[in-house]
């Protein structure tokens, strides 16, 4: 593990040692926005779905109470400690402390939803992109979905103390395209626990 990891490592870490999840700026309650961009009766059948920055978000909670078998990814280990606290043991979920800018491991299952809220925005050089987008391409089943909500290009620079790269859709279609179909997009305006205003491009995307 080199340096730059252990670095990225220890930023989240103190993050999510030092703030209850209230305070922290991307907490939600409600995750019924996430939970509703998918289209209707595609989270009706069991599924494998992969949350690439998992965190100690409220959306674990409302995939569990619909039956899903899970992969709860973060860079952070100081997260998933809390968030395991919160649900205990769970037979259907699979612990991951990666980061995406790297290779995952060979091991884990192919999914059929990838999930990333705010965490592909937090990579910037084109390297660590491309690299999140191979394990994007290797763990996705064929005709899998992909959910993407970044910082859009009206958002904040900064997040969490850190620069973020800002899209549009142009910009995900650049990545996503042509072997993913879109299946639609929106933009949205989450409000921080502080009240702030973080506006976000939601894309949905189906491997073709």
């Amino acid at each position: 593990m080199n340096a730059s990891n252990i670095d990225k490592q220890a930023h989240w870490d103190h993050i999510f040692s030092d703030k209850p999840d209230e305070s922290l700026g991307w907490y939600e309650r409600d995750v019924s926005y996430t939970l509703d961009f998918f289209p209707p009766g595609l989270l009706d059948k069991p599924q494998t779905i992969f949350i690439v920055g998992a965190g100690t978000s409220q959306l674990v909670d409302g995939l569990l109470a619909m039956g899903y078998r899970l992969i709860l990814n973060d860079i952070s280990e100081a997260a998933l400690a809390r968030l395991r606290e919160r649900i205990g043991e769970q037979k259907d979920i699979i612990w991951l402390a990666a980061d995406l800018s790297h290779p995952l491991p060979n091991e884990l299952p192919a999914v059929d939803i990838w999930i990333d809220r705010a965490v592909l925005h937090f990579l910037i050089d084109n390297q660590a992109i491309d690299n999140y987008f191979v394990n994007l391409y290797r763990l996705l089943k064929m005709n899998g979905y992909v959910l993407l909500a970044e910082f859009s290009e009206s958002g904040a620079e900064r997040c969490a103390g850190l620069p973020v790269r800002r899209y549009s859709l142009d910009d995900m279609n650049q990545r996503m395209l042509p072997d993913f179909a879109l299946i639609k997009h929106a933009h949205y305006d989450y409000i921080t626990p502080a009240g702030g205003q973080r506006p976000y491009l939601y894309a949905l995307y189906q491997r073709s």
